[in-house]
């Protein structure tokens, strides 16, 4: 990809199966469906509120990877494997981002990838710097 970054959180998911964890463009931050892996583990807690934790933790370090902070993060999209999902879930939420408060979308789903994932979140940003490359 010449014109943009590609960042890995290290996931052996995204080489194989074809992806970046974010790529970033101008001043623009795409940040690929994460679920709540613990990367450095490869462990995923039962807990759905531990889930979403370790995605925004990782959303944090793609964000300093791509110069910017969770700050800069101005759409989330929530995909959640079962209605009594949706209050945890936004309640992390709302502790990372309630200063922030980017637009959101939750959607119930039928399923994710593995039945162990319980919630999965994108994200887009839009990098507040002056000097922007990419």
């Amino acid at each position: 990809m010449s014109s943009g970054k590609l960042i890995s959180s290290g996931s052996p998911f995204e080489k194989a199966h074809g992806y970046s964890r974010a790529v970033v463009v101008g001043d623009e931050v795409h940040i690929a469906g994460t679920t709540g892996y613990d990367y450095a583990k490869m462990a995923m807690p039962d807990d759905v509120a531990e889930q979403t934790r370790n995605i925004y933790a990782t959303f944090a370090k793609v964000m300093k990877e791509a110069g910017g902070e969770l700050a800069d993060i101005v759409r989330l999209r929530t995909f959640v494997t079962h209605v009594s999902y949706c209050e945890p879930v936004v309640t992390v939420q709302g502790e990372i981002f309630g200063a922030i408060r980017p637009a959101a979308t939750i959607v119930v789903v039928s399923a994710l990838l593995k039945p162990e994932m319980k919630v999965e979140i994108e994200a887009d940003a839009r990098l507040r710097r002056t000097n922007v490359s990419g």
